[in-house]
């Protein structure tokens, strides 16, 4: 029998940047740089691909479950144990081009 497995993340959106990409990750909480703009869902189509591109799932396996309208939201993440989403998170997040990592 296969279990069920959800992790929540909090994500900061920012919409209408340069480019689309995980600026932090520090846990379950992330900072994602988006080059969407916030306009017809967009910005939220293009945070579940960034989203599922660094994680390493399906994008059906990610579901905004809370801020759809905000730029601080939750996002569900099926499939993967809370440790794993943490790993695959810290290892994609790029820092902006001439900020060192800390």
């Amino acid at each position: 029998m296969a279990q069920f497995t959800l992790v929540r993340l909090t994500v900061r959106a920012k919409p209408r940047s340069k480019t689309s990409r995980i600026l932090r990750a520090e846990g379950l909480t992330a900072d994602i740089s988006l080059a969407a703009a916030p306009v017809d869902g967009a910005a939220n189509a293009e945070l579940v691909a960034v989203l599922a591109k660094a994680l390493d799932v399906p994008r059906r396996d990610l579901r905004i479950a809370l801020g759809a309208g905000s730029k601080r939201k939750m996002v569900e993440v099926t499939g993967l144990e809370e440790a794993e989403v943490v790993r695959r998170l810290a290892a994609a997040a790029v820092p902006p081009p001439g900020r060192a990592i800390s």
